[in-house]
């Protein structure tokens, strides 16, 4: 199975734009120091492997702080204070976009402190590994991990729909895709003004050539919130494959206008070129 673009799982319910992984869609979305981890206990498949993700660049303060609170956390032999550093280690991790060095250290906080709020946090981390995963096989163990945290936070709050449309598009990119379907209508049958799922039954949509489909779902979206970028944009996508020209370039300016990303504004700039 191809990849899913990034734009296709970013948790950002405002649609913050992604600058990378996105040309994975067919070149429509826009384009886009590694530390030592000597005696860091990696949850199993993780590594950084060769994750396409805009990485923030570590400053040499930060490698150090992150090596001494590495050393801190593999002597420490108190609960409490291994829990503050576990959590300290989080937070760092995420910061620099390690995304699923942080999903181990939190996840070691929720074994600890376990409950909704902690799962997620963990959960949340794992998920944005896997919607940079590099390779098939990353995605699946990265996705494995984030959607196994996603259902102890539903089994703590089975209303939570951000778990539900994340546990759906880990289904969509494995080989159950249906499943994560039918989870994202169920999402939709509950919250039908849902931003985020309503944004990712588009992109399927679109990927699976149901146009009007995806015309309809963006159409909603930007109805609900007209400064949703990449809602915008692919609402012109949608339109100018339907072959509504003057619709998809409305659509299409709209959204440039809304971003000064240079990589996006190229790639609507090549999606107007397309209407010529």
């Amino acid at each position: 199975m191809f990849f899913l673009p990034r734009v296709i799982i970013n948790k950002d319910k405002q649609g913050a734009l992604s600058k990378s992984g996105a040309a994975r869609d067919k070149g429509t979305a826009p384009a886009s120091g590694e530390e030592s981890h000597e005696g860091h206990a990696h949850a199993p498949g993780e590594g950084h492997d060769a994750e396409e993700v805009a990485h923030v660049e570590a400053t040499p303060q930060q490698l150090a702080e992150l090596n001494l609170l590495r050393r801190q956390y593999n002597l420490e032999k108190n609960d409490l204070a291994r829990l503050k550093l576990a959590n300290q280690l989080g937070q760092k991790y995420a910061a620099i976009s390690k995304y699923d060095s942080a999903g181990y250290f939190y996840e070691q906080v929720a074994a600890v402190r376990p409950g909704e709020t902690a799962y997620q946090k963990a959960a949340d981390q794992y998920f944005e590994a896997f919607s940079f995963a590099a390779t098939e096989d990353r995605s699946k163990v990265l996705g494995e991990k984030a959607r196994s945290l996603y259902e102890k936070v539903l089994q703590n709050n089975p209303a939570n729909l951000d778990a539900k449309t994340n546990i759906a598009m880990t289904y969509i990119a494995s080989e159950s895709p249906m499943q994560g379907i039918t989870l994202l209508r169920e999402v939709i049958t509950t919250d039908p003004n849902n931003e985020k799922a309503l944004f990712n039954l588009g992109i399927l949509s679109i990927q699976s050539t149901q146009y009007d489909k995806a015309i309809e779902r963006f159409e909603k979206l930007v109805s609900l919130n007209p400064k949703h970028v990449q809602g915008n944009f692919y609402l012109g996508v949608s339109l100018a494959e339907a072959g509504k020209k003057q619709e998809a370039e409305t659509a299409l300016k709209r959204a440039k206008s809304l971003s000064d990303d240079p990589g996006f504004q190229a790639s609507v700039d090549n999606e107007l070129s397309k209407l010529k």
